[in-house]
């Protein structure tokens, strides 16, 4: 006799089959809302990476994120509001300089760091008297928002430490066979995660460049870089190794790098030059744009890390606008 069983994958094991389904992709807010109120996950959109969402105040759905993304308990998750109301219930004081950021960059790629207050779960800030919240730019979301009546916690839905993903087929590949729904918004806008910054006193501290380009918070006061190092962090995304593909990654001069590793077959990610002299080669941007190379940036590593090859080489970008953060990225992918 053969026993069927629902699983997510077709196995064959003595004479069981196993079959376990994907998560469904689709657009059905009503679902995504009712999945969400009975502390299930659902990845949603937003401008700048696709993310994995749970009540942000219910402990139970914050330990399904961490358990699902296998991320450690003390990196902190962001939390998604729908407006500077909303933040206001969680968090206190709310300096004058956040407010003015938040009026001004909300919705947007702008994770502000600010005291929480008592009833929200520690377990979200993983201890830390500050949580990191925003307000994401993508109107599905918003309007999934405004649906519910709580926050969503929401990091980047992939396995922690693994490139984060810019469409539902990323997050369908990653982490479909442990989640039951994928809300489909496109590709992410942005394709960078959020500017992570605190207020100290009437200075901009930023902890992890993003999206948000650093000269925009300049005209607001001045902005310092706190580059974080050791093992538990202030804030979301600031680990040393990060946001990495499973080839080993390699950054230099490309020429340089291709001579040394001639013996080997390696892909090429590029800023705007092409290299024929290489098993794979994407360019970001043909027309050395930082923004749309910031757009193609996860989508095109995540390529590379599915081919035929052996290493990856690449090259930082120019230091001007969103490159910071791309070079960033590009440093975290390739920590060794």
């Amino acid at each position: 006799m053969i026993h069927v069983i629902l699983f997510r994958n077709v196995n064959i094991l003595g004479n069981y089959i196993h079959i376990k389904s994907m998560a469904e992709i689709g657009t059905n807010l009503s679902k995504a809302s009712r999945l969400l109120k009975n502390n299930e996950l659902v990845a949603i959109p937003t401008e700048t990476v696709y993310g994995l969402a749970g009540n942000a105040l219910d402990p139970t759905a914050i330990a399904k994120i961490y358990t699902t993304k296998n991320r450690p308990s003390f990196d902190p998750l962001i939390t998604h509001v729908k407006n500077i109301t909303d933040a206001s219930t969680l968090v206190h004081p709310f300096p004058k300089l956040a407010h003015k950021l938040a009026e001004q960059f909300w919705p947007g790629p702008l994770t502000l760091l600010l005291p929480k207050r008592k009833h929200v779960p520690d377990l979200l800030t993983s201890g830390l008297e500050k949580m990191a919240i925003r307000v994401p730019d993508h109107p599905i979301t918003l309007k999934l928002l405004k649906q519910i009546n709580f926050p969503l916690a929401a990091p980047s839905a992939n396995p922690f430490g693994y490139i984060s993903p810019t469409t539902s087929e990323h997050v369908c590949h990653q982490l479909g066979e442990k989640i039951p729904y994928i809300i489909e918004g496109g590709s992410a806008q942005i394709g960078l995660e959020s500017t992570i910054v605190s207020i100290e006193g009437k200075i901009i501290c930023i902890h992890r460049l993003g999206g948000l380009d650093l000269e925009k918070l300049q005209t607001f006061g001045d902005v310092i870089i706190r580059n974080y190092k050791g093992v538990n962090p202030n804030g979301p995304g600031q680990l040393d190794s990060h946001y990495a593909p499973k080839k080993k990654f390699i950054i230099g001069n490309l020429n340089d790098l291709l001579l040394k590793y001639s013996n080997l077959k390696v892909g090429i990610l590029s800023f705007s030059k092409t290299y024929s002299n290489s098993n794979k080669n994407i360019v970001l941007s043909k027309n050395g744009d930082v923004n749309e190379a910031a757009e193609n940036f996860f989508s095109a590593l995540r390529t590379l890390d599915t081919e035929d090859i052996d290493l990856i080489l690449g090259e930082y970008v120019p230091k001007k606008g969103i490159g910071k953060a791309i070079n960033d990225r590009l440093k975290r992918a390739a920590y060794i």
